[in-house]
């Protein structure tokens, strides 16, 4: 469900996540993209996939690097058990 939010307002959902610096970094991108499509008078619909995309990207490393921290955490504690 982050993920739908990350594409249709990717700064809260990145803000959800607990990325701050990531959701200032995506608002400015956001503004960026609005500003070029009224001083161009062109429609640049496309380009505001661009933070959708940052924001499913963090989202996703953020969720893969927590998963990978709990694995070794699990596997220094002794709870997870390698067979080799």
């Amino acid at each position: 469900m982050i993920y739908v939010l990350a594409f249709f307002l990717p700064p809260l959902a990145l803000l959800l996540e607990g990325k701050i610096f990531s959701a200032i970094f995506n608002l400015v991108l956001i503004i960026l993209v609005i500003v070029l499509s009224l001083l161009t008078l062109f429609t640049f619909a496309f380009l505001l996939l661009i933070p959708s995309l940052h924001a499913i990207i963090v989202i996703a490393q953020a969720r893969r690097k927590r998963e990978h921290e709990e694995l070794v955490e699990a596997a220094r504690s002794g709870r997870l058990r390698i067979d080799r």
